[in-house]
């Protein structure tokens, strides 16, 4: 597959050229728009001159059939806002005039800062995402945060858990934990367990750190209270612009 094809693949989330990461949820209204929202915006891309800063784009449909998730790595902020500016409108526009209705709360960006990965990731590929999303109050109770579930993860390995990779967002308000899990069905086994009990224990005592929806709250589903629902998803299709080092 050339590297500019849109293909099935998880992202590279550990390429180490991705300065930084912009994740958005487009919100469409009702299930039946979601893949045609997601090929909408990968078709934008593939007929536009892409940028060498811009290196791949993921989509994701969420599995209550109320979004898709664009998961987008670029080398640096200042190439994305310099395309914002001068292209984005433009590229935007077919999509709109398509399928009208799409809301799009707004691009959050996020830098990687750990991973934990499973030994297993080098043999399975993931097949289901999830992304449970913290308010941080700063850069310390992001790093608190993430250094406390990533050493309980592996401490104890989750079955099925292939990677745990946590973004920060620039402005140290939100914490993203990108979940690769190899199914659906291994997921839901984890959350039905006693782990997610002892994390939601070790998060709750950490100060300035509180779960927050990752999609508007009118939107994320229902949840229980103090506890919003997680968002889960399917791979859609990447657009690879740039391979990662060492795979040119």
């Amino acid at each position: 597959m050339p590297p500019h094809a849109a293909a099935p693949a998880f992202p590279d989330v550990r390429r180490p050229d991705a300065g930084t990461v912009l994740i958005s949820p487009w919100l469409v209204p009702s299930d039946r728009f979601q893949r045609a929202a997601a090929d909408a915006v990968l078709t934008a891309w593939e007929g536009e001159p892409r940028p060498a800063a811009m290196l791949a784009l993921t989509t994701f449909l969420s599995t209550d059939g109320g979004h898709v998730l664009n998961y987008a790595q670029w080398t640096d902020d200042a190439a994305h806002r310099e395309w914002v500016r001068t292209r984005r409108p433009a590229a935007l526009a077919p999509v709109d005039a398509a399928l009208p209705g799409i809301r799009r709360p707004g691009v959050i960006r996020y830098r990687r800062y750990r991973s934990h990965v499973a030994e297993e990731r080098a043999t399975r590929t993931p097949t289901f995402l999830v992304t449970p999303t913290f308010a941080t109050t700063g850069p310390d109770a992001q790093r608190a945060l993430a250094d406390t579930v990533l050493r309980m993860v592996a401490e104890e390995p989750a079955p099925g858990l292939l990677g745990a990779h946590f973004h920060f967002s620039q402005d140290g308000r939100r914490v993203l934990n990108f979940g690769e899990w190899s199914s659906g069905s291994a997921w839901r086994a984890f959350a039905g367990g006693a782990l997610p009990v002892r994390l939601r224990a070790a998060i709750e005592a950490l100060p300035g750190v509180a779960p927050t929806p990752a999609v508007p709250a009118d939107d994320a589903g229902a949840g229980t209270p103090g506890a919003p629902a997680v968002p889960a998803y399917v791979l859609h299709r990447s657009l690879v612009n740039v391979p990662p080092p060492g795979l040119g």
